[in-house]
């Protein structure tokens, strides 16, 4: 599969996870789904596919880091497509939480989906605007803590 293709399949590979947060947040198929952090296996995967014939490239700029090494190293299609899987990884991760705080917490739907979509576009912000979001909501149950849900698997 050409790394245009992974790049592309990176996002498709968490959309139905991020359709399922914003579109039926309150389907209880959307709880259990994002109930679990291996939601994010699959942009992993795609991640790892185009992460392991570049690692000889990446293990040095990530060990011993500087913006010019990190600079030549996404100059290249597939160290560049790698960190875009990552970082849809990891925004997908960010989101599972936000989605899953925010069900806790009682936060409307109508408020939370602007802030997933932000969070899918630009997690820096989309978290912080969350975060201020969600002060004046308080948890509704003895699983939220000051930091959000407990993490569980879909077991």
């Amino acid at each position: 599969m050409s790394t245009a293709a992974l790049f592309d399949l990176s996002f498709c590979a968490a959309a139905p996870f991020w359709a399922l947060m914003i579109l039926a947040p309150a389907w209880s198929l959307t709880r259990r789904v994002a109930a679990s952090p291996l939601i994010v296996l699959p942009a992993l995967a795609v991640n790892l596919v185009l992460l392991v014939p570049v690692l000889g490239a990446v293990w040095p700029v990530v060990t011993r880091p500087s913006l010019a090494g990190l600079t030549a190293l996404v100059a290249t299609p597939e160290a560049l497509a790698a960190l875009w899987a990552q970082i849809i990884a990891w925004d997908l991760f960010l989101g599972r939480w936000i989605y899953l705080d925010s069900r806790e917490r009682g936060v409307h739907p109508l408020l939370m989906a602007p802030v997933m979509i932000l969070t899918i576009l630009l997690s820096p912000i989309g978290l912080p605007v969350y975060l201020l979001l969600r002060l004046p909501f308080g948890g509704n149950n003895s699983e939220t803590s000051a930091t959000g849900p407990e993490i569980t698997s879909m077991a």
